[in-house]
């Protein structure tokens, strides 16, 4: 069920168990908890092409990747071929070890300049931008999709084909058409169609929460690799959950609710150490939340951190929190 040193193309990969590039989750600091977790491959956020062509100060700092979680797949979105490529230079210079090629966002900003997801109603636009960007770099290249672009257009199967004869090396399959969002249930018999179509590295994505989720996708779909996304948000342990679980059958622990609010204080010095206190702060708040969801008494304590700009102030009221949760918590239930 689990893959050890797994390979796409020629980067060889500790195992299947992959963390989905997300726009303003994915960023270094939290990717590198998820290496540390066993995560076998990670995904920078989405990088805009033409950010990197108008010289955006801010789209280039998405391209950094650090050692620690090397080898890593930077991810490129855009529509012209020769753009793209050019960015899919940029990553490869910039030490990225596989470029993906974003074709799944669903978001109208993405997708109103033809970006995204709206390329899977543009298949010699797919064939353009894939066959550019294999040409420009030596690393390999892969793209992620959707289901299609609404359940009228089903056409991962073509999409795909596509990318496997412009000489992708891996697809990662969101089961979800750009109409759903992220609504409803990913559809995961489109997977298991793309990986019986195709002879590449198929990677499965949509509704991975737990690590049952994920030995279910492999089982059902056939797929070489799971990618979670929004289960990972707050959950770094979901990578060492899942391994250990598809590994062995053995199903570890939930993180404590300390281990939780450790990471939390963690997380965010590395975030502040890389962007800066106050853009660390702010920046964690979401994250925050994640972490704590579900925890007793924790809707006061995210009201609260949203009020904070200090790493100092963050850390002082979730040692209060913690000690709230060891003592009175405790002694009340």
């Amino acid at each position: 069920m689990i893959v050890d040193f797994m390979q796409i193309g020629n980067v060889k990969l500790e195992n299947n168990v992959f963390l989905a590039p997300m726009a303003g989750v994915t960023d270094m600091a939290f990717r590198i908890l998820c290496k540390r977790q066993g995560c076998g491959l990670t995904y920078t956020e989405m990088v805009s092409a033409k950010g990197l062509h108008y010289k955006s100060d801010n789209t280039a700092a998405l391209l950094e990747v650090a050692e620690e979680e090397r080898p890593a797949a930077v991810q490129v979105f855009g529509s012209e071929h020769e753009i793209v490529a050019e960015a899919a230079r940029r990553a490869e210079a910039g030490g990225a070890a596989i470029i993906d090629i974003n074709m799944g966002c669903p978001t109208p900003k993405i997708v109103k300049n033809g970006d995204g997801s709206a390329l899977m109603k543009s298949p010699e636009r797919v064939r353009d931008i894939v066959r550019s960007v294999v040409a420009a770099v030596k690393v390999p290249v892969t793209i992620k999709i959707r289901k299609g672009w609404d359940e009228k257009s089903v056409n991962a199967v073509e999409i795909a084909s596509i990318a496997v004869l412009e000489g992708a090396a891996a697809v990662t399959v969101h089961g979800r058409t750009r109409d759903q969002f992220y609504s409803g249930t990913a559809d995961w018999n489109i997977i298991k169609q793309v990986k019986k179509a195709v002879n590449i590295v198929v990677i499965g994505n949509g509704d991975i929460t737990t690590p049952w989720d994920a030995r279910r996708m492999l089982e059902e779909t056939g797929c070489d690799a799971v990618m979670i996304g929004r289960g990972a948000r707050g959950n770094p342990w979901i990578f060492k959950r899942t391994i250990e679980y598809l590994r062995t059958g053995e199903l570890l622990p939930e993180p404590t609710f300390e281990q939780r609010i450790l990471a939390i204080i963690e997380h965010m010095k590395m975030v502040a150490e890389l962007k800066g206190e106050e853009t660390g702060v702010k920046e964690m708040r979401k994250h925050a939340a994640w972490y704590l969801k579900g925890m007793p008494g924790s809707t006061r304590v995210k009201t609260e951190i949203y009020k904070l700009t200090i790493c100092s102030q963050v850390k002082d009221l979730l040692s209060q929190y913690l000690d709230y949760l060891q003592r009175g918590y405790r002694k009340t239930n």
